[in-house]
């Protein structure tokens, strides 16, 4: 996937910007034009989103399973973990289904 490329410049403002080089901090006009290679894929941020959701998703089994077994673990504590667990599950199905939904309209489009 290709990065998104940065603001395009006009040519008039291109040229006042390059008067402003000698100035201290002014990193020029390459500082506005050039793709920032620093920011992750959509691919990347998807991947990430789910890694996360799962991780919650094992932090709330693991509180479970200490307050099943008894250890000495605060309840409210695990009632949090599970809702956080639960909501970041549901939102992320939110999203799955909305690019699912996104995907079947662009299926769709004749050309």
């Amino acid at each position: 996937m290709t990065p998104i490329n940065g603001i395009s410049i006009p040519p008039s403002l291109a040229r006042g910007l390059e008067s402003l080089k000698g100035i201290e901090g002014f990193e020029g006009i390459e500082a506005f034009s050039s793709p920032q290679e620093t920011s992750p894929s959509f691919k990347e941020f998807m991947l990430d989103a789910l890694d996360h959701v799962n991780s919650m998703q094992l932090d709330a089994n693991h509180a479970v399973e200490q307050l099943a077994t008894g250890e000495e673990v605060n309840a409210a504590e695990v009632l949090t973990a599970v809702q956080k667990a639960d909501l970041s599950f549901r939102m992320m199905m939110q999203v799955r289904n909305k690019l699912i939904q996104a995907y079947q309209e662009i299926k769709e489009i004749r050309i």
